[in-house]
């Protein structure tokens, strides 16, 4: 299988450090929702406490990401796709590693909000930087390696967060980001970007350009609401599992921990099955379409769980995160529609902005819990974000094996 566009062995270390990264960028992601109780904990807060600023900081941390994914997306795009993997892993490594020396909230609050900004920037110029480097033809290879990569970062989150004090498992996070660093020392940026970088009259990374365009920015709109329910699933159904399993009646108490641990297990096998068929079918959104109506179906059969079993649960877990698995395909959609002058835009601040939709989707959370309860609040808003995500999708154009020589003008 010939996947060289680049010398192979430039090619491959591009691939796999940015995986790796990767890695490290999901495992930051989920340890907060794994080491959320007893990090709150530790600093005294009530069980009622502890729901409330929890959502407050994974609010904050998104909030991050939000912003950041606007300013590393602009910076690849002008800068480079290397400068967003240096300066991203600097930042959410060293924030990392001093969330593990917290003593207050204010403190935790400012740290998840940096270590957001900084793991704004890692898939997005990771996935822009390697689908240069390979053929259109085969370029989803690389995409599927990067994003399964993060799964295991989840699945080493989900167990370090549960085998490992949450002080000990911040400061492993934050040690493997800068180990991370020294790699990406040895891969060279991609041609497409260095062809255009010295074109002044090529318009590079301008956010007002971008919004002032109205078929760019329905575009983007469209790719968003595809991934929207992807971080519905990740935003609010892990982080408030524990919640959720009181809620349908289970009596063994359920681990955010075990639950993130089986969601990423099918999560793993979604991310690969997901980037094998389209390069099977030659299509993303036939994929991306199969892909939503699994995650719709696993939506609907929480809202009918009673009294389960927590394994019952764990299993359903495995489901959902199978359903997720699109995320692949749906990232390989979001850098194909684009030209070069705004990929990294693109690429890197859409995953963010997803992420981001977490943040009103709490609130309407907030604001369906009393009248629907948290089972049916949370139920509700999945349903919701899969049928515009499915909308979204039929109205926007395939994209496997399309060249990415182009610009925006």
């Amino acid at each position: 299988m010939n996947f060289i566009v680049t010398p192979q062995k430039k090619l491959w270390l591009a691939i796999a450090v940015s995986a790796l990264g990767y890695f490290v960028d999901v495992y930051d992601i989920v340890l907060f929702s794994v080491l959320r109780v007893p990090s709150l904990k530790s600093l005294s807060l009530s069980d009622e406490q502890i729901t409330t600023v929890g959502l407050f900081l994974i609010n904050l941390q998104l909030l991050g990401m939000l912003i950041g994914g606007l300013v590393w997306g602009a910076l690849g795009d002008k800068r480079g796709r290397l400068s967003v993997l240096f300066g991203s892993i600097i930042l959410y490594s060293t924030a990392n590693l001093a969330n593990a020396f917290v003593t207050n909230v204010e403190q935790y609050a400012v740290l998840r909000f940096i270590a957001g900004f900084g793991l704004a920037g890692e898939l997005g110029a990771a996935i822009t930087l390697v689908s240069e480097l390979m053929s259109k033809e085969k370029r989803g290879y690389g995409t599927t390696i990067i994003t399964t990569a993060g799964v295991f970062g989840g699945v080493a989150g989900g167990l370090v967060g549960n085998l490992f004090s949450w002080q000990t498992a911040y400061i492993i996070g934050g040690c493997a980001g800068f180990v991370l660093l020294f790699l990406r020392f040895r891969i060279t940026e991609s041609a497409l970007f260095t062809r255009i970088k010295s074109h002044e009259k090529i318009k590079k990374g301008s956010l007002w350009f971008f919004i002032k365009s109205p078929k760019l920015l329905l575009k983007y709109i469209k790719c968003l609401f595809i991934g929207v329910p992807f971080w519905i699933f990740v935003g609010l159904f892990l982080s408030l599992s524990p919640e959720i399993g009181k809620a349908l009646g289970i009596l063994t108490p359920i681990s955010a921990g075990w639950t993130i641990l089986f969601f990423n297990i099918g999560l793993g096998l979604g991310d690969m099955s997901s980037g094998l068929l389209s390069q099977f079918w030659g299509s993303r959104k036939k994929v991306v379409a199969c892909f939503l109506l699994l995650s719709l179906v696993s939506s609907l059969l929480i809202l009918s769980f009673r009294d389960i079993s927590a394994e019952r649960f764990y299993c359903f877990c495995i489901l959902c995160g199978f359903g997720a698995g699109y995320w692949a395909v749906f990232n390989m959609i979001a850098t194909e529609q684009f030209g070069t002058n705004f990929r990294a835009t693109v690429a890197v601040s859409l995953p963010n902005f997803v992420r981001g939709m977490a943040v009103p989707a709490s609130l309407i959370l907030g604001l369906l819990k009393p009248q629907l309860g948290i089972l049916w609040g949370v139920g509700s808003i999945m349903t919701a974000s899969l049928v515009l995500a499915l909308i979204s999708l039929h109205s926007l154009e395939e994209t496997f094996a399309r060249t990415l020589e182009f610009v925006e003008n």
